[in-house]
């Protein structure tokens, strides 16, 4: 009786060590099936991206900021994380708000723009009035009204900075942004975090506008348009979607890896003149909306020494990106001050 009891366990044992090992053979779709899977109007890349600089702003404590060139499997070649303006000394720089990197780091914003000595100020029309925008962005940048450049975060990655931007313009006037969560590791999203070689990073970006009389006039909400441009890593492209103008990645795995240099990048192509008034985003989603937990931003200076800009009582200033706000590292936004 106990040797047929053992050799009974032992066939069931075998047996679901086969059935095992073929579900797990079946759960890893090679390159070719993974391709062959993915039906969106993306270009794909997979692996590393080729580094181009290595880093464009050196921070003391902060992260190497690469950009790199990705080759899509239909030829194409893409910027990583994104074509960005940060060398180009004709695209103003903002103000600093609260900078590690430049030590310069107010307490509250009063003193920040008492330090401003009117030079600062990007003229959009000559008759309009000042307009002040305050601005934390996880990590970085770029901000056009009514397509011309008015300000440039002066941090690519890290550390974690904020910045005020100020520029004469009349109402209505239309706000257009870039916004890139940097990576470390480029061309796969992902920087060295939580013992993880291969973690992918978040985004996020609260920004509050004020009048002359410093009033406010408009605050990031999901009232804004966002539409994503570069996701990474995807782990397997079974899990992204489209949804008319959605591009979807919530059934991704977001979690970190030891070796991801096999992972995916999805890439669109960013419209022409995406920065004008002119430029016809109703077709883009809304922005999604995220909490300051979130985004973890708690115990971060260049925020927490301003809530009482970006958490006003009366016009609370919300965390926006896009869908996926781990997965989806280049991000425009819209919005129209009436």
């Amino acid at each position: 009786m106990i040797y047929l009891k053992n050799t009974l366990l032992l066939f069931v044992f075998a047996s679901l060590t086969m059935t095992a090992c073929k579900n797990g053979q079946n759960s890893k779709k090679t390159t070719a099936e993974n391709s062959e899977v993915y039906k969106g109007t993306a270009s794909v890349s997979q692996g590393s991206a080729t580094v181009l600089t290595q880093n464009i702003f050196n921070c003391d404590r902060g992260r190497e900021a690469p950009i790199g060139t990705s080759t899509a499997t239909d030829g194409s070649k893409w910027t990583v994380p994104a074509e960005v303006n940060f060398t180009d000394d004709s695209f103003p720089f903002a103000s600093d708000l609260f900078n590690p990197c430049t030590k310069v780091e107010y307490i509250t914003a009063d003193e920040a723009l008492a330090a401003l000595d009117g030079t600062d100020i990007i003229e959009v029309d000559a008759d309009g009035e000042v307009v002040t925008a305050y601005v934390f962005a996880d990590n970085y940048f770029e901000m056009y009204i009514n397509g011309i450049p008015v300000g440039k975060d002066n941090v690519p990655f890290t550390q974690f900075n904020s910045n005020i931007v100020r520029f004469k313009v009349k109402t209505p006037f239309t706000i257009a942004m870039k916004l890139v969560d940097w990576e470390e590791n480029s061309g796969l999203g992902s920087e060295s975090n939580r013992g993880k070689a291969f973690h992918p990073g978040d985004g996020g970006m609260v920004a509050v506008f004020k009048n002359a009389k410093n009033e406010i006039i408009a605050t990031t909400n999901s009232n804004w348009k966002a539409q994503t441009y570069y996701t990474a890593p995807i782990k397997d492209l079974s899990c992204v979607s489209e949804e008319g103008v959605l591009r979807l990645s919530d059934n991704c795995s977001t979690e970190g890896s030891d070796d991801g240099t096999s992972y995916f990048a999805l890439h669109w192509k960013t419209p022409v003149d995406w920065q004008s008034t002119n430029f016809d985003d109703s077709q883009w989603p809304n922005a999604s909306e995220y909490t300051n937990e979130i985004i973890g931003v708690d115990n971060k200076s260049s925020y927490t020494n301003f809530t009482d800009i970006f958490d006003n009582s009366a016009a609370d200033a919300q965390f926006i990106w896009s869908t996926n706000v781990i997965l989806d590292n280049e991000v425009l936004v819209r919005y129209t001050v009436e």
